[in-house]
């Protein structure tokens, strides 16, 4: 087989093909994120065949999402940016999509709980500061919060508790605040989770969340986007069929990249009613950190981090 004829076909397919001598070892990546090294033996119009060395198989064009040569892999990884740093957050281009599984591996230990005197919910960091971002509503009111963190060890994993927090910035409307843990040594250890792109988001993608519900740390529950933009009173969110309870407030949505698209915010509840989970945008997230001295939390201002419910009326 000659190398126009091998990738003529892919092509028509939508697929991702580098040229190659046909006994070269190529790289196939299937769209559920599990990769195969093997030799194309045949290209057909429904499907591809494979020598995997021990046995030949046949993918078909639908389950493929792209084959290269392992060389230019090695040598796109190599073009690869790093973590790049975005104000105080960071993001990451050309991060590799995962599975559920996988993705939860890479990005769980960055997912923390967020403790009060009056409940508890979730939260994410951002980067090597320490600073962590949750909802305006899981903190309101208070000024003793422990941020819980999860580390993995051998054999299992490690619960940190940090109880010096500051709080930075806070803001009631959009409901999303800053958090810092005020631990230099501790939090260069830390991991921290890119933020991504909310507007790249389109219905049916799918996504997943990491939180407390109900105070079941750790808890992962996976979704697709319902649709990219929900209006409500005036905000906007992204609505999810992820399950989204009291506990996940603040903890992060992620796209299969690992990235966080969203801030876990709330649910529609009600009997009969299931599957109706909304997140803030990643992109809103963004705003807010960039514009974060417009809310800093001053400790010495009584009414700084508090809703107050409006005064009983005369009747």
């Amino acid at each position: 087989m000659s190398k126009k004829s091998l990738l003529v076909p892919l092509a028509a397919f939508g697929l991702l093909v580098t040229a190659a001598p046909a006994a070269e070892t190529m790289l196939v990546v299937l769209k559920n994120g599990s990769e195969l090294r093997a030799e194309v033996l045949k290209v057909r119009d429904d499907a591809v065949v494979l020598d995997l060395g021990s046995t030949v198989v046949t993918l078909p064009h639908a389950d493929i999402a792209r084959i290269e040569k392992e060389a230019d892999k090695n040598a796109a990884a190599g073009q690869k940016a790093a973590a790049q740093s975005e104000d105080m957050y960071f993001v990451e281009p050309g991060r590799e999509a995962m599975t559920v599984e996988k993705n939860v591996q890479r990005v769980a230990e960055a997912v923390v709980q967020i403790q009060t005197a009056s409940g508890l919910g979730s939260g994410f960091i951002i980067n090597k500061m320490g600073h962590v971002i949750t909802n305006q509503h899981v903190i309101a009111g208070e000024r003793e919060i422990t941020v819980l963190v999860y580390k993995k060890k051998q054999g299992g994993l490690e619960k940190q508790s940090f109880t010096k927090v500051k709080i930075i910035a806070m803001n009631g409307y959009l409901d999303l605040a800053i958090l810092q843990i005020d631990d230099e040594e501790a939090v260069k250890s830390l991991p921290f989770v890119p933020i991504g792109d909310s507007d790249a988001l389109t219905q049916g993608q799918q996504v997943f969340a990491i939180g407390s519900p109900l105070g079941l740390e750790r808890s992962v529950s996976q979704g697709i986007v319902s649709i990219r933009a929900r209006e409500n009173s005036g905000r906007w969110y992204i609505q999810s069929t992820t399950q989204i309870n009291p506990g996940n407030s603040g903890g992060p949505l992620f796209n299969l990249k690992g990235e966080v698209v969203g801030v876990n915010n709330m649910k529609a509840a009600g009997v009969g009613v299931e599957g109706l989970g909304f997140s803030i945008p990643a992109n809103m997230l963004k705003l807010f950190l960039k514009n974060r001295e417009a809310f800093a939390f001053d400790p010495r201002n009584p009414n700084a981090g508090f809703r107050y419910l409006p005064p009983p009326s005369a009747e």
